[in-house]
């Protein structure tokens, strides 16, 4: 079993979640942790392009295409009109690693630090949102009752991820676990 610990990263569009999880790998990598992202798209998008073999392959009506080389493998699922993949369903993918970053999947029941900046213009999340455990921002807030960091202090960022992960196991049987009506 993938013993990896999950944290997600949300908040509005424009915030720098991206730009902060992309500033965080190379820093957690280099602390000898094996990292896998998991990047929720609001939007039909493909990663593959025309005239290859394997946009072939799907465009052709392959359900599902492997593309391996020695350097790298990729799997590409065509959901067809089958319902999107929940959280849990792509976090059950997840090869082993230390530790998954989920970008997005807002209002899934899993743990999750808010990246806020101000300039954005819209409300902080984590009032409204008890799974939210950490915040990383360019604004202090005085009454979060969760750790604030700097959103520039990527070493300070990159310690309390650590410290605020939660085990796969307990995030799968949250996320598996009906949901409770407010």
């Amino acid at each position: 079993m993938n013993d990896a610990r999950v944290l997600g990263l949300v908040g509005w569009s424009g915030s720098g979640k991206t730009t902060l999880i992309v500033q965080l790998i190379p820093l957690l990598v280099r602390r000898g942790l094996k990292i896998a992202t998991l990047k929720h798209a609001h939007h039909g998008f493909d990663v593959d392009q025309p005239g290859k073999d394997s946009y072939e392959h799907r465009k052709a009506g392959a359900s599902e295409v492997i593309v391996s080389s020695s350097r790298r493998w990729v799997q590409m699922h065509e959901n067809g009109e089958d319902a999107e993949a929940t959280l849990a369903q792509l976090l059950a993918r997840v090869s082993t690693c230390d530790l998954v970053l989920i970008e997005g999947f807002k209002s899934e029941r899993h743990p999750k630090m808010e990246v806020f900046r101000r300039e954005v213009g819209k409300s902080a999340l984590h009032p409204d949102d008890s799974r939210i455990v950490a915040i990383a921002s360019n604004q202090g807030f005085p009454g979060a009752r969760i750790p604030v960091v700097d959103i520039n202090d990527i070493p300070a960022v990159a310690d309390l991820i650590c410290a605020r992960a939660v085990a796969l196991t307990a995030v799968l049987a949250e996320l598996d676990r009906p949901a409770v009506a407010p």
